[in-house]
């Protein structure tokens, strides 16, 4: 089992021990808490994803074979699901990332109890994750 899907099948058990969806949301809320300070001076327009209602920024960098991300938004929600998504692809290969389906997000149920835009929010920030680990790829190839 890869790094990615053995986080992938912790977040499930995780969210298995709520019985609704208003305890996933407080779970989602508390795990958005826990994410470490991001930098003020990082909050550009540079890295600021597009697509989001919810302003989020995204930073990478890539070093010793894995791919670092630090991400942030002005929603508690939002911030949640930085915080899973981050769980799953953060300090991993860029070529796990690119290779992994983000199938957790219908196993968490996201794809079913997340409202249009924060489902739009979250395949942006998916999207932007794994065309970074791509370029990364591709950069160590040439």
């Amino acid at each position: 089992m890869s790094e990615i899907e053995q986080a992938e099948q912790e977040l499930i058990e995780e969210f298995g021990f709520f019985d609704n969806w208003m305890d996933r949301y407080q779970y989602l809320i508390e795990l958005g808490r826990r994410l470490p300070e991001f930098p003020a001076d990082e909050m550009t327009e540079d890295n600021q994803l597009q697509g989001c209602q919810s302003q989020v920024w995204l930073v990478s960098s890539a070093g010793d074979g894995r791919m670092h991300y630090r991400a942030t938004s002005d929603a508690a929600i939002v911030r949640g699901l930085i915080a899973v998504v981050l769980r799953v692809y953060d300090d991993r290969p860029p070529e796990d990332i690119v290779a992994a389906e983000p199938s957790f997000i219908a196993a968490l149920g996201f794809d079913q109890h997340l409202s249009p835009t924060r489902s739009n929010g979250l395949i942006s920030m998916l999207k932007s994750i794994r065309s970074r680990a791509a370029a990364e790829c591709a950069g160590s190839t040439a």
